[in-house]
């Protein structure tokens, strides 16, 4: 085992610590009837973009991104590195 995989195994360990903490940290969007007569003109539809709904949903895109990543350029360089 190269210290390249050791590295590689220890970033995609942390990314899928992220996405799991990120994603069970989150409310669930249970959207019935109530939820197609909401107004977003209120405080938290204004600055939707600075709630920690959205801070957790964007940790959660990154992680899944870094962990796709991760994956492709780990399993290329090992190809190549053997």
């Amino acid at each position: 085992m190269s210290v390249f995989e050791i590295v590689a195994g220890v970033f995609l360990l942390l990314a899928c610590i992220l996405i799991i903490v990120s994603t069970m940290l989150q409310q669930p969007k249970e959207g019935g009837l109530g939820a197609s007569f909401a107004s977003t003109e209120s405080y938290f539809g204004r600055n939707s973009g600075r709630t920690m709904e959205a801070v957790l949903a964007r940790l959660t895109k990154i992680g899944g991104v870094a962990f796709f990543i991760l994956t492709v350029l780990a399993s290329i360089l090992a190809v190549y590195i053997k």
